[in-house]
């Protein structure tokens, strides 16, 4: 797995602490970001997030870069709908030869990685083979209708592939760009970090959080999953380890 900060919005902490002083001030935005200094920045939104006002950390962007993981992962992923997502796309790129996530339980077992890696062989014999039966039909159909050459190549691999994809498993590599906002941020922390969340979106998670982090430590101070801030939010289904959670997003 590889996580990349791309791209976060300048001057995030002072734009929030600006944004939501305007709430309560009879000035103008002008004077009062003439008025924020570092200091009463960091004091102003230590109580912002104390109150839990969220509302203003909407104002900045975080972009992340994502590859080598799954779409088992990305699948979860895009289910965080404040956001916004651009993901390699199987239609268009054809995979010569697909990486693959192994889930550590598979991998730490001899025998069942053996078979793992023999169905992800499988898997993309199978795919080629599809594609290039698809392939020859296509690109005879288009020649036929008098499209040139080139064109007709280009047409018949992009459709062989759109279909041929079907093949491919959930541990399949994908790459992605995401973008969301601090609040937005905050809630995938609070879910996502959880011990009781699927392994590789959890590790993903953890490593965009300790960006995150480094950037704006105001803005993310208790950011993690839920029982950081309070007790355990999975009632019956708790992990039982609390404090040791807590310990861990503390000195994350």
């Amino acid at each position: 797995m590889k996580v990349e900060l791309l791209r976060y919005t300048p001057d995030g902490e002072k734009l929030v602490a600006s944004a939501a002083k305007l709430c309560y001030s009879s000035t103008g935005i002008e004077s009062i970001e003439k008025g924020l200094d570092e200091s009463n920045v960091q004091r102003f939104l230590q109580v912002l997030v104390d109150l839990g006002h969220e509302s203003p950390i909407e104002h900045v962007n975080f972009t992340f870069a994502i590859e080598g993981v799954s779409r088992a992962l990305t699948h979860q992923l895009v289910r965080h709908r404040l956001a916004s997502y651009s993901q390699q796309s199987q239609r268009y790129v054809k995979l010569d030869q697909f990486e693959y996530i192994i889930p550590p339980a598979i991998s730490e077992d001899e025998g069942a990685k053996r078979l793992f890696i023999r169905a992800m062989e499988e898997d993309q014999k199978y795919y080629d083979r599809i594609t290039n039966i698809l392939y020859k039909r296509y690109l005879e159909e288009y020649s036929n209708q008098g499209i040139e050459e080139a064109k007709a190549k280009q047409k018949a691999e992009k459709e062989a592939i759109e279909d041929a994809r079907y093949i491919f498993p959930n541990a399949c590599e994908t790459k992605i760009v995401l973008t969301m906002n601090v609040r937005s941020l905050l809630n995938f922390f609070k879910l996502r970090c959880c011990n009781r969340a699927q392994w590789e979106i959890r590790n993903l998670a953890i490593e965009m959080l300790k960006k995150a982090k480094d950037v704006y430590p105001i803005l993310f101070k208790g950011a993690g999953p839920g029982c950081v801030n309070g007790p355990c939010p999975e009632g019956s289904m708790t992990c039982g380890k609390i404090t040791e959670v807590r310990e861990t997003f503390k000195n994350l």
